[in-house]
């Protein structure tokens, strides 16, 4: 598909300095793969920094709509507007779906629709504004978004559950820490990894699973810990939801 910057910045209402950026931000590791890296790198990196904009930006939004809300509200209120499902749903708004540069494996593989590929785009592309214009700019490009999912939240559009939320409400409330993640290892070619997530808690293991990104291991390795402790009062459902039976 061909690079046009002009219409993403429109839609995100931000100009690059660098337009550069904008391509990285934009361009997924299966067709930085079949390029072999020469034309431009994937976005995995600023992906990766992106997910800290998001969530700094998040948390600060939400102290400030939330002032008597505690830590354990707002850590439920910042996991699903941070949730893959939400950011993805962001990216489809800015069109991010139609202008992601794939390789052509994942075009034929439907990669235009996989949540994990435009919540992945969109960190990115967070990524790119901040390093462009910084923090405040970042802040302006995400505010918007963040405030139409707080918008389907207090219209009770939005449930507030998430497999590893959920996990640590359930270690709180049975006196445990906090539980821990740790990614075991990276398989498979640089355009299709597969990783393998453990999460423990006070250095024992609950369970391990595998994903296509560290993100998506991470939600199962928790939902296995918690299937394994409530067993029949989970039921699964799609994405990151899940839904407890009452005692």
């Amino acid at each position: 598909m061909k690079f046009n910057p002009a219409q993403v910045e429109k839609r995100a209402g931000y100009v690059f300095t660098r337009k550069e950026s904008l391509r990285e931000a934009l361009t997924h590791s299966s067709c930085a793969y079949e390029t072999g890296g020469r034309e431009i790198r994937s976005n995995e990196v600023l992906e990766f920094l992106g997910d800290s904009v998001v969530g700094l930006v998040a948390a600060d939004h939400l102290r400030s709509a939330f002032p008597e809300s505690n830590e354990g509200e707002l850590t439920k209120l910042k996991s699903l507007l941070t949730s893959t499902s939400a950011l993805a749903s962001f990216a489809e708004k800015l069109k991010l779906d139609k202008t992601v540069l794939l390789g052509r494996g994942e075009e034929k593989c439907g990669g235009r629709q996989k949540k994990t590929i435009l919540a992945g785009v969109f960190e990115a592309l967070a990524g790119a504004v901040y390093l462009d214009g910084g923090l405040f700019a970042a802040r302006d490009f995400l505010l918007p978004h963040l405030e139409q999912g707080l918008k389907k939240i207090r219209a009770g559009a939005g449930r507030i559950d998430n497999y590893k939320s959920a996990l640590q409400e359930w270690l709180q409330k049975h006196d445990q820490p906090p539980p821990v993640y740790h990614t075991v290892s990276a398989t498979g070619p640089q355009h299709s990894r597969e990783f393998t997530v453990e999460v423990l808690c006070a250095g024992k293991r609950l369970a391990r699973a595998k994903g296509g990104s560290i993100k998506d291991a991470e939600q199962k390795a928790a939902q296995k810990a918690l299937k394994d402790r409530l067993g029949r009062k989970m039921r699964a459902l799609p994405g990151e939801m899940f839904w407890l039976k009452k005692d």
